[in-house]
């Protein structure tokens, strides 16, 4: 019995060792001060099982059965340490672990300053490549973020608003256009590098994300890299100088931590004249750790900024001055002076709370409060002569086409002489009017938009076991804004009189019946003045199941929307349908995504994804004129979005390269477009609202990116990609105006209904084509240098929509133009392709360590053999019928051509920094 008992003992613990649960444990330190690292992530690389190391640098990691794991340990601004472990019947020791700054800080893309230029009203279509993708490793994505970007390239032909940007799981996307506004945290990089990126449809730990994938910026105090850190650069594309300083103190006695940064940008002109920069940044952040499972922490920023915009202009004006031409400016008191000014002044509030519910779940509850002004400023002129000095009557092919080539020769002279706002004249006109006891011929004014936003959501993460997570949130956002447009400057007049002067009756020339023929001044509103309401609610759930041959992933999101506006003045265009709240709009939409990684070895894998997502029209593309009337867009209705991609992965020691296949089509999206136009339903013309809906459009192509280690200093890297972006229907347009007194439309100021003949044009997306080839050598003593040469092509140029429409070949009675040629207008109607180019970029710096200091310098030369190039541009809507097209093209040089952004010629910026 003794001996049986015995065996059945033997037994067990032969059976209790040989599954036994077993740890891994070590310290991190810092290698030179020996301090131990808090809050460095400690993973085992394609499992869900990860940790974070204590304020004593020790990490545990307990219930490891037998088997191979790779380790990995990271925090930020030191570099990554990996390497294997064998787990077998006894606990792992790792002992003491080093960890080394990381001392040449090149990879951080988030020193590249690309500026926010309006790219055909996409004023973030260049900055979501440099912030949304600025935490990636993507061999491609980094590619289109360093090389791309500067040349208006979109990531799948696709607009900013699809990637969401987050800070602190916050969607800091505008509820009003659905974009991230980049200025709102500008100049504070070394305190914003803490950051998550999902590519494309892959699952995010805090959103469903978009199409393009979502950032997450975490501005915990407790997780910045103890020390301070201070910077200097110099650049001729934005701004010219910028300083900058972070100091952040890490865990202190009694669990608090705070992090504190500012810096201040400033030029008198960029690359384009008369880009005046102002700008300033201020962040605080403080963190509270109660006790083990709860901590808080107080995030503010407020980086109020003002820019002066540039001009795009016809290829007349650029040949006449050159591509850094901008017309937004003249001298005033021997000082360049733009009238076109982009401020903003909006201040972020956030309140986070991170609860560790156990080991392996949290749940993280955030408030957030934005609220501040967004203004743009321009001239008004209801009583003096249109100012612009680029204005069409101006300019020598106005003359031209008249046949006087004496008065061309005239207007060639004067515009090459000086060619640039005229305020001296802009006063004299005030002035004189002030004198005679008449109101302002000219006035600056602003267009303004103060928006309050509220946000509080709640997320819930759980690693449910080694290898499934799941992920919740929900999540409510509210928008209250006031849109008006304010007088700044009365330029040496008493008051302006607040009418438009083009209407045809008394009545209808006031902007407010409620206040008629009022005169104002400074700091008082006019011309328009409405709320705009937004309230949204939004869910999401998604689990994640990683296994050691397939990881896959489901995730399903709902959200309702209300959009109203508020009309706060009775438009004497509008009598009935102007004052008071419109009707309020209500949309549900949901999405569902999935997708798997099968890794047919540990270095070869290939990702798919699948989406179908519907989004709620934007606020702004919701009114026809919002900033007259309470008109909704007939039939609007939600965007449906279907996307899908595979990839082809490579993981060597050598090699790292990723090739995606994708395919993303869009339909029922609405546009919103406002131009002046001559030729509609027959000879009449008006300043129109072009509104565009039913659209679809379709994203085909590939990606490609591509490095190898060739030697241990030198890295080969490539890129490619290669779309075809279209729309794929013709939809529907109508145009509605406020001064339509020459016939054309009906008492609402509403068109009739047209079809544009838009399918298989190309979208203007940026080239649609782009390849880079290049290298980096690295030297063992800390300097590098590297060199691209990045080739663009097919870029066309954004289409007018009214022309694809019958209204271009049909009279007033309806009939096809007598003169009507179809052979003559299908070549009127070819879209622009502009040429192919190629840009050369340079990259260098060095670093140093002297005592506790660590400097380091780096530089960027971007197009260095100043290549000029086309990086987009549109049609003007001007000639809106096949007669009037016709007479301008058959010009040498057309009156109203197509107007274009160039691209910048030679810039650099140089980064110099010191940390401590």
């Amino acid at each position: 019995m003794i001996k049986f008992i015995l065996s059945l003992m033997l037994l067990l613990l032969f059976i209790i060792t040989t599954n036994a649960q077993n740890s891994v444990k070590g310290i991190v330190v810092e290698n030179s001060s020996q301090k131990p690292l808090v809050n460095a992530s400690v993973s085992l690389k394609y499992t869900n099982i990860s940790t974070k190391t204590l304020p004593n640098g020790v990490f545990t990691i307990d219930n490891l059965t037998k088997g191979s794991y790779l380790l990995e340990i990271k925090i930020n601004g030191f570099e990554t340490q990996s390497f294997p472990i064998e787990v077998a019947n006894t606990n792992v020791d790792l002992g003491t672990i080093y960890l080394y700054k990381d001392r040449i800080e090149d990879q951080d893309l988030s020193i590249i300053t690309i500026t926010d230029d309006e790219l055909n009203d996409d004023a973030s279509a260049a900055d979501n490549i440099s912030g949304l993708l600025q935490a990636t490793k993507d061999v491609f994505l980094r590619s289109a973020a360093f090389e791309f970007s500067s040349s208006f390239f979109r990531i799948k032909g696709l607009d900013s608003g699809n990637g969401k940007v987050l800070i602190n799981g916050i969607e800091m996307n505008k509820i009003y256009d659905g974009r991230a506004q980049w200025s709102n945290w500008g100049g504070l990089n070394d305190v914003l590098r803490n950051q998550e990126f999902s590519n494309g449809l892959a699952p995010s730990n805090y959103t469903f994300g978009g199409v393009l994938g979502s950032t997450n910026i975490s501005t915990r105090a407790s997780q910045q890299r103890p020390g301070t850190r201070i910077s200097y650069s110099s650049s001729n594309r934005s701004y010219v100088h910028r300083i900058m300083a972070a100091y952040s103190t890490g865990i202190l006695k009694g669990d608090w931590a705070v992090t504190l940064s500012a810096s201040r940008r400033a030029g008198l002109e960029g690359f384009n004249e008369g880009t005046t920069y102002n700008a300033y940044s201020l962040f605080a952040s403080v963190e509270k750790k109660i006790n083990e499972n709860h901590s808080l922490n107080f995030t503010s920023f407020f980086t109020p900024n003002r820019r002066g915009k540039s001009s795009p202009n016809t290829q007349e004006v650029f040949d006449l001055k050159g591509i850094a031409y901008n017309d937004y400016w003249g001298y005033l008191n021997g000082r360049k002076t733009n009238s076109r000014i982009k401020e903003v002044k909006e201040p972020v509030l956030m309140l986070n709370h991170y609860w560790d519910l156990s080991e392996n779940t949290t749940l993280q509850t955030n408030v957030s409060y934005q609220f501040g002004k967004i203004g743009n400023s321009r001239l008004d002129f209801n009583g003096g002569a249109n100012p612009s000095p680029t204005y069409y009557q101006y300019l020598p092919s106005f003359q031209l086409r008249n046949d006087d080539l004496a008065g061309a020769y005239k207007l060639r002279e004067n515009f090459q002489d000086d060619g640039q706002l005229d305020w001296n004249r802009i006063f004299d006109a005030n002035i004189t009017n002030a004198n005679a006891g008449l109101d302002n011929a000219y006035v600056l004014y602003e267009d303004r938009s103060d928006d309050q936003q509220l946000t509080l959501n709640t997320i819930f993460n759980s690693d449910i076991t080694n290898n499934i997570t799941l992920t919740g949130k929900l999540e409510y956002r509210r928008l209250r804004s006031n849109s008006f447009a304010e007088v700044i400057d009365l330029l040496g007049g008493n008051g302006y009189l607040d009418i438009n002067p083009f209407a045809d009756t008394e009545k209808q020339k006031q902007n407010d019946i409620l206040n008629p023929n009022r005169v104002v001044g400074e700091g008082d509103a006019f011309r328009y003045n409405y709320n705009l309401n937004s309230d949204k609610a939004n869910a999401f759930v998604q689990a994640q199941f990683k296994y050691k041959k397939v990881d896959f992933y489901t995730a399903f999101s709902v959200s309702n929307t209300t959009h109203q506006r508020e009309g706060l003045y009775q438009n004497g265009r509008f009598e009935n349908n102007s004052l008071g709240k419109s009707k309020k709009l209500d949309f549900t939409n949901f999405g569902a995504k999935a997708g798997a990684t099968y890794k047919i070895t540990g270095r070869h894998l290939i990702d798919a994804n699948v989406a179908f997502v519907t989004n709620a029209p934007t606020i702004r593309n919701s009114f026809a004129n919002s900033r007259e009337n309470n008109f909704v867009v007939d039939n609007l209705a939600s965007e449906k979005v279907f996307s899908s991609d595979v990839s082809y992965i490579v993981r060597s020691p050598i090699i790292t390269s990723r090739l995606t296949g994708y395919y993303t089509n869009v339909k029922d999206a609405t546009e919103i477009s406002f131009y002046f136009a001559d030729g509609i339903g027959g000879d009449n013309t008006a300043f129109v609202q072009e509104i565009l809906s039913g659209i679809n459009r379709q994203h085909i192509g590939l990606e490609l990116g591509i490095e190898a280690q060739v030697t241990p200093t030198i890295k080969l890297k490539g890129a490619a990609a290669i779309g075809q972006h279209a729309y794929s229907n013709n939809p529907d347009l109508y145009l509605t105006s406020d001064v339509a007194n020459n016939g054309g439309f009906d008492a609402d100021f509403r068109s009739k209904d047209y079809v544009s003949n838009l399918k298989n044009y190309k979208l203007a997306s940026g080239p649609q084509n782009a390849y880079s080839v290049g290298f980096e050598y690295r030297d063992p003593d800390y300097w590098w240098i590297g060199a691209t040469t990045n080739f663009f092509s097919n870029i066309y140029a954004d289409v007018a929509p009214l022309t694809r429409s019958s209204n271009f070949f049909e009279d007033a009675d309806g009939l096809p133009f007598t003169d009507y040629d179809p052979a003559l207008a299908r070549q009127l109607l070819q879209q622009e392709k502009f040429d192919d180019y190629m840009v050369v970029n340079l990259i260098g710096g060095k670093s140093w360590k002297v005592s506790d200091y660590y400097i380091s310098l780096f530089a960027t030369v971007n197009n260095l053999l100043n290549e000029e190039y086309k990086s987009g541009g549109f049609e003007q809507g001007r000639n809106a019928n096949f007669r009037q097209l016709r007479d301008d093209k058959a010009l040498d040089t057309p009156v109203f051509g197509n107007k274009y952004w160039y691209g910048r010629g030679t810039t650099y910026f140089l980064n110099l920094n010191i940390s401590f």
